[in-house]
């Protein structure tokens, strides 16, 4: 695993990580009528409809076209890839906060470290919960699958910890050691180590249940 960024660093490139999935493929996708889930792919994540657009590290990729996305405008990305970049809305309440006439800010290791991330929560989600696909919400930047009466996820990121984490979110509010974040537990992943680790927590967590 990496080694923890500043949160400086961190945060911009997440939230323009945020912005790509909410502006570029979220939206595009919602006003197609496909709804707002994304989904991960090698590299990064990508749509799970039409138009068929996906993040492949610091590329926009649709169809032919692989277009690099630092330092440019998320509309004029949106334009070259033929989609028209805006948030999902009417979907839901919040999001990134980015604007369509911002420029999207990578810094290569933050990037590499979220993406990252995603993959390997994604591996240990697919082993936790075999039968529940893994989802990338575009509101929270999350990837996450609901079991029994909890959510388990992997965030990139937030006010609670500006850096990677795993958490479980319960429905309705537990007590107990395992429980130590305000909405039930988290971990950052560089305290987890791999995918191993964080399917363990997700185990922890269902046993805490």
């Amino acid at each position: 695993m990496a080694r923890h960024r500043p949160q400086a660093v961190m945060v911009p490139t997440r939230r323009s990580l945020h912005g790509i999935a909410e502006l570029l493929l979220a939206g595009p996708q919602f006003r197609a009528g496909h709804g707002i889930r994304l989904r991960i792919t090698p590299g990064g994540f990508a749509t799970t409809g039409e138009p068929d657009l996906r993040l492949d590290g610091d590329l926009l990729v649709a169809g032919a076209q692989r277009i690099p996305v630092a330092g440019r405008r998320y509309a004029d990305l949106g334009a070259e890839a033929g989609v028209q970049a805006g948030a999902p809305a009417g979907a839901y309440a919040g999001g990134s906060g980015v604007r369509p006439d911002e420029e999207v800010r990578l810094d290569p290791e933050p990037a590499r470290l979220i993406l990252h991330a995603f993959a390997e929560g994604e591996e240990a989600l697919r082993a936790f919960a075999p039968a529940v696909p893994p989802v990338l919400w575009p509101e929270h930047f999350d990837l996450a699958v609901v079991v029994d009466e909890a959510t388990y996820g992997i965030c990139a990121g937030d006010a609670h910890l500006p850096e990677p984490y795993a958490y479980v979110r319960p429905h309705r509010p537990r007590t107990g050691p395992f429980w130590t974040a305000p909405f039930g537990a988290a971990r950052p992943l560089r305290e987890l180590g791999g995918t191993a680790e964080i399917h363990r927590f997700f185990a922890d967590g269902r046993a805490a249940l």
